[in-house]
């Protein structure tokens, strides 16, 4: 007689799978609200929807910095190692001490590493003007991710697609890591309520479009993803055992190396782990050294990569430290309590926008956000908010509340980007909420479902119990879907952009800088003459208003003495000019732009207004900047030989000649002075010569 089998053993497990949960206790939760595999696509679903129509869009922003303009991005793979070697921004600015202007420095080398992967499979290789592929120094291929071509459509694609997939992944990552936090072991109502409003909250909110319609903004993205994973591994790791602590490594180091902020996990983990679970101090200690060793490794490197990073001072250019004014004509820092009322006063300003997102903008820059001072009520409300959202968040921790938890993780997060412990080099910005969202999301949904139980005498007892707030979810997703899909519009390009966040940021010097510099390079080259005048007419009123912001503004100057050139206002222009390089004599672009404007300034008053005394003048000094340029030696050759100077004319046909002694006009032009200076048979011979070139040569173009 065959002995009975023993049954087996079952292990106790206090994490199971969404499906087995749902059918160890049927009654908890069914039907839509209790399909968790459903949600997760849903989730992905409304990500691509809401940013399909970012899929056309060209670059904007700092992608020149991280994407087409970095000379380490445009080598692919090959441009890897340099990636990691320096400062995320040493690849665009191409010289050491450059990328010490952004204050603090940056080491996200990850999605830097991702573009140039993309770069390597789907930009086309750079070509000269003779179709020839283009090498760097090190002999290496240069890919040319912008162009303008249908060749770069595929690799822009490629790029806002991948933002938008891992989005979309975020956002499902957020919802298992709730559901499970929630509800270890069965699925209730309020894990799958509270994680799925959640989730879907975050993923429509407009508030991160800057992260997700820029591609740039992939680091936000990377951050916070990594970030998520290695708190749904910790917390597997707890309930499981140590299988997942490397897991949760790997995708925290992966966050570090996107963007630094990541490193407030260290303690959103910890206060996850001690209000939705039963661990012991040790045991809490112990799933975060799965963080903290990462970190320490992430750290020990970004101190080698960026040794002087944060030592250098509080920066005294405006655009790179907004608590600056100007006394007595000299730059100076905000005192105390303006600085802190004016950090207080954005504080406010990102709870109004995460409550209600309208008006959005990417520019932040001062005097968008003015300074502020204790007698603006706008700063004492806010402090008074975050001290009653502090005082609620602390005495929370006692009852354990997961309300407590949504609150201190967006305090937390933020903290880091608010300015209160170290400058970032703005005022503010949509995407510093990008992480903290994630509280302000969390305390939402957790508060529809509060207020369903109070509605419903305390108690849920089925899925129909959530139907009015069920409701309320779904027209707040429906709201701030919509505005993200009109908000994408705007990130098009840069010029829809900076010209859409204008009327919005009306005192950013740096916006209505860039604003001008977009109408310069975008209607300059315009075929309708008086379209164009009328634009860079436009372009001088931006550039005009970021210096009444910001008088000592560089750029703006430049740009300035730009338009007025094309304007052939040359008498500003060169105004212009010479302003910048009263800031700074060293300016290269300054003292090239000057030298060109007299130039032209020289060609215009002998050509157009037939003054040659004025004309030489100004040809004069282009010479004095420029004395290698063919154009301005041809044109004194040309005024003198007008003015019946011969021997200046050929002196100065001479020196043209010297720096090409083939080309054909050159020759041409000093056999005339000759020939008008009497010399006839050196005329003669240097023509003869300059139809051995060219057989044209003197005939009208």
């Amino acid at each position: 007689m065959a002995k009975p089998k023993k049954a087996k053993k079952k292990t106790k497990s206090n994490s199971v799978t969404p499906t087995t949960a749902i059918k160890q206790n049927p009654s908890s939760i069914d039907g839509f609200w209790g399909n968790s595999r459903l949600h997760a696509i849903c989730l992905l679903l409304l990500s691509f929807l809401l940013y399909a129509n970012t899929l056309t869009h060209d670059y904007t922003q700092d992608d020149a910095i991280v994407i087409y303009d970095n000379m380490f991005t445009t080598k692919g793979v090959k441009g890897i190692p340099g990636i990691l070697k320096y400062d995320t921004f040493y690849g665009f600015f191409k010289e050491e001490g450059k990328a010490n202007l952004v204050t603090g420095g940056r080491y996200r080398p990850f999605t830097l590493m991702m573009y140039a992967l993309e770069v390597q499979l789907f930009a086309p290789k750079k070509k000269d003007a003779n179709g020839q592929i283009v090498k760097d120094k090190d002999g290496d291929t240069v890919y040319d991710p912008k162009g303008g071509s249908e060749e770069t459509n595929a690799i822009k694609f490629v790029g806002h697609l991948i933002n938008i997939l891992l989005y979309g992944l975020t956002g499902v990552i957020l919802y298992f890591l709730l559901l499970n936090l929630l509800a270890p072991k069965a699925r209730t109502i309020e894990a799958h309520f509270v994680a799925l409003v959640t989730a879907g909250l975050f993923i429509a909110h407009p508030i991160h479009t800057e992260a997700i319609a820029n591609i740039k903004g992939r680091d936000e993205i990377m951050t916070l993803l990594g970030s998520l994973a290695a708190a749904y591994f910790i917390l597997k790791s707890y309930h499981k055992g140590k299988a997942f602590s490397l897991a949760a490594a790997g995708c925290f180091f992966i966050a570090l190396m996107s963007k630094e902020n990541a490193i407030t996990f260290i303690g959103a983990v910890p206060l996850m782990l001690y209000i939705f679970t039963k661990a012991k101090p040790s045991q809490i200690v112990t799933q975060t050294l799965s963080l903290v060793v990462p970190a320490v490794i992430f750290l020990a490197i970004r101190a080698a990569v960026l040794p002087d990073a944060g030592i250098s001072g509080r920066s005294m250019e405006l655009m790179n430290n907004p608590y600056l004014k100007i006394e007595a004509g000299q730059w100076v820092h905000f005192t105390s309590g303006e600085r802190f009322a004016t950090i207080f006063h954005t504080l406010g300003k990102y709870i109004q926008l995460l409550i209600f997102p309208h008006p959005l903008t990417h520019d932040y820059y001062p005097r968008h956000i003015d300074m502020m001072s204790w007698s603006n009520w706008q700063p004492i409300v806010s402090l008074l908010c975050y001290i009653g959202l502090s005082v609620y968040g602390l005495f929370g921790l006692m009852r354990k509340d997961k309300l407590s938890f949504g609150i201190l993780f967006y305090l937390g997060t933020l903290l880091i980007v608010s300015n209160l412990i170290f400058p970032v080099g703005t005022n503010m910005s949509e995407r510093f909420l990008f992480m903290p969202s994630v509280g302000f999301c969390f305390v939402v949904a957790l508060l529809l479902y509060r207020l369903a139980k109070r509605l419903n005498n305390g108690k849920i007892t089925k899925v129909g119990n959530l139907q009015m707030m069920s409701i309320a979810a779904g027209i707040i997703v429906l709201a701030l879907s919509t505005k993200t899909i009109l908000r994408n519009k705007a990130w098009k390009d840069n010029f829809t952009l900076f010209t859409t966040d204008v009327a919005v940021s009306q005192n950013s010097a740096k916006l209505q800088n860039a604003v001008g510099g977009e109408l310069l390079r975008v209607y300059n080259p315009a075929n309708d003459q008086n379209l164009r005048i009328q634009k860079i007419t436009e372009a001088t009123q931006h550039l005009e208003k970021a210096i009444q912001i910001h008088p000592t503004y560089k750029n703006s100057y430049l740009q300035l003495g730009n338009a007025y050139n094309y304007l052939k206002d040359y008498e500003k222009s060169i105004q212009y000019y010479n302003k910048v390089l009263a800031m700074d004599p060293d300016d290269d672009n300054a003292m090239n732009n000057l030298g060109i404007t007299y130039r032209d300034a020289g060609r215009y008053y002998g050509e157009e207004k037939q003054d040659l005394s004025k004309a030489i003048q100004y040809l004069q000094k282009a010479y004095e900047l420029r004395p290698d340029e063919y154009e301005t030696l041809r044109l004194l050759g040309v005024a003198h030989g007008v003015s019946g100077n011969n021997n200046k004319a050929i002196d100065f046909f001479a020196k043209a000649l010297a720096l090409d002694d083939q080309n054909p006009d050159a020759l041409w032009n000093l056999g005339n002075a000759y020939n008008y200076a009497g010399d006839t048979a050196k005329a003669e011979e240097l023509r003869q010569r300059a139809k051995a070139i060219d057989p044209n040569v003197g005939q009208p173009k």
